[in-house]
């Protein structure tokens, strides 16, 4: 007698239950892992950035491009205040002057990195300035807050909060 082999019915219906419940299981947590692997190029320029606004005050004993405030003295960006990354493709960046002492200039900054929506990243903002505070906010009612994400007084690597 010869014996037909293969599967039955039943053990392929067994087998693509085990594969979706993997799947869904496995499926979210991949998505969030390359999310939070996006944060980094924020992480990265905002620090590139500092730095260069700290070697900027020790030249200048200010963080603005003139006396009168308003331009962040970031070397090599003509408009300081819309600094660029040479590998910026997540975030947009800006900075922030303040605390004017004249005739010194400003004492203060804050650099942001802000989320670009089209990469899945709208709503989603780091933070540093001049103390190194590190700070992540997440824009009520955005992706992000709807994803489980939260704000907190560090840069943010995975939710809801952790630093």
């Amino acid at each position: 007698m010869q014996h037909i082999k293969g599967f039955t019915l039943l053990e392929l219906m067994i087998t693509i239950a085990v594969i979706a419940i993997l799947a869904g299981i496995a499926l979210p947590s991949y998505n969030d892992y390359v999310t939070r692997s996006k944060f980094v190029e924020a992480t990265g320029n905002l620090a590139d950035l500092r730095v260069k606004m700290e070697q900027y005050y020790s030249d200048n004993r200010r963080y603005s491009s003139t006396a009168a405030g308003g331009t962040c003295g970031i070397p090599g960006v003509p408009d300081g205040n819309t600094p660029t990354a040479a590998d910026a493709r997540y975030f947009t960046y800006r900075c922030a002057s303040g605390n004017v002492i004249a005739p010194i200039g400003a004492q203060t900054f804050t650099l942001f990195a802000d989320g670009v929506a089209a990469q899945g990243l709208g709503g989603l903002h780091f933070t540093v300035n001049q103390a190194n505070a590190k700070t992540t906010v997440v824009d009520g009612g955005s992706d992000f807050a709807n994803r489980g994400y939260a704000g907190g007084a560090c840069w943010v690597r995975k939710k809801p909060a952790e630093c």
